[in-house]
C-alpha cells in the first residue's frame, strides 16, 4: 500500500468512529430524555428503552397522550380524600 492509501484508510476510520460516536450519544441523549418524561408521568422510566423498538414506540406515544398518567390518578385521589374538588382534564 502507497502511503497515500494508508491515510486515506486512516481518515476514513477516523471519520466513521467519530460518527459512530455520535450515533451512540444521540441514543443515549434521546432514552434519557424520554427516561425523564416517562417518570414524571408517573411510568417506570425503563419505557424509555422500548422508545427505541419501531412500532412500539407509537404505542408508547399513544399512551402518552390518551391514557391518564398513574401521577393525575393519585392527584384525583389525593383531592377526593383532602376534600377539594376535582380539577376538569383536557
Amino acid at each position: 500500500m502507497q502511503e497515500q492509501e494508508i491515510q486515506e484508510l486512516i481518515g476514513a476510520l477516523f471519520a466513521s468512529a467519530l460518527g459512530c460516536g455520535f450515533v451512540i450519544a444521540l441514543l443515549v441523549f434521546t432514552v434519557f430524555i424520554w427516561w425523564r418524561i416517562f417518570a414524571k408521568a408517573g411510568y417506570p422510566g425503563a419505557l424509555a428503552l422500548l422508545m427505541l423498538v419501531p412500532l412500539v414506540n407509537l404505542g408508547l406515544l399513544c399512551v402518552l397522550a390518551f391514557a391518564e398518567w398513574p401521577i393525575q390518578r393519585e392527584l384525583a385521589q389525593l383531592r377526593r380524600t383532602a376534600g377539594s374538588p376535582p380539577t376538569p382534564q383536557l
